[in-house]
């Protein structure tokens, strides 16, 4: 079917076999951009990858079914099997890791690790580095979550910042949090405006608002109390 597109490269069955005026695309696997028309400068390494892309330029797909629902998204690099496999027309995102940004139909986020940000449909504007970081969020926004497991539990929730393995793990609604360091925050569900700086720093917090917890162990006895600042080594601790 290719008609003046130009410096395309194929190998496969039925790899980049609609294309007509796209140039610059690199096709390899069964069906890696087998439906592309006139998109530019894609590369699609792998199984069905890339698959239903049409129009889109300057796309990424490396692994099995990465991208592969994509059509008119645009400026996305996706690495490893499923990576970003639902994601149609929305762009800027970049997903690297085994079924990372799965779901994903919505722009700009980033994640880096295996599951990272797996269930996200609309959320935007977040970064996930680690295995299962913010797994479970589906809408929610501007959240960074940076450590193994970090923000795993987060659903709708916008505005947090976990760095830290399993900081900020059982979060689901609670907003604008910042928790640093190895389990702080690990129990906080529904909390919002809660600082936590130091490993286990105010890990039985719950529900409570406003908090500031900077040490080792600070203000760990607490779940839902608002408004307490404990700054030190466990200080306001049982």
């Amino acid at each position: 079917i290719n008609t003046t597109g130009s410096y395309n490269t194929a190998m496969g069955p039925t790899a980049l076999d609609a294309n007509t005026t796209g140039s610059y695309n690199t096709g390899i696997a069964y069906r890696a951009l087998s439906a592309n028309i006139d998109g530019e400068k894609n590369t699609a390494i792998g199984y069905n990858s890339m698959e239903a892309n049409t129009t889109a330029d300057n796309n990424v797909a490396v692994g099995a079914q990465s991208l592969q629902a994509n059509t008119t998204g645009t400026n996305n690099t996706a690495v490893g099997f499923d990576a970003l496999n639902d994601n149609i027309t929305t762009s800027g995102n970049t997903a690297i890791g085994n079924q990372s940004l799965s779901k994903n139909i919505a722009a700009d986020n980033t994640a880096v690790g295996y599951l990272s940000f797996a269930a996200n449909t609309t959320g935007a504007n977040n970064v996930g580095v680690g295995r299962q970081t913010g797994l479970a969020n589906t809408s929610g926004t501007q959240n960074t979550f940076i450590g193994e497991r970090a923000g795993i539990a987060n659903t709708t929730a916008d505005f947090n910042t976990a760095i830290g393995a399993a900081s900020l793990l059982a979060n689901t609604t609670g907003h604008s949090n910042t928790a640093l360091g190895y389990l702080s925050l690990v129990a906080n569900t529904t909390g919002n405006y809660n600082i936590a700086v130091g490993r286990d720093a105010m890990q039985a917090n719950t529900t409570g608002t406003r908090n500031i917890a900077i040490g080792f162990e600070a203000y760990d006895a607490s779940d839902t109390e608002n408004d307490n600042i404990a700054i030190g080594h466990q200080v306001m601790t049982t």
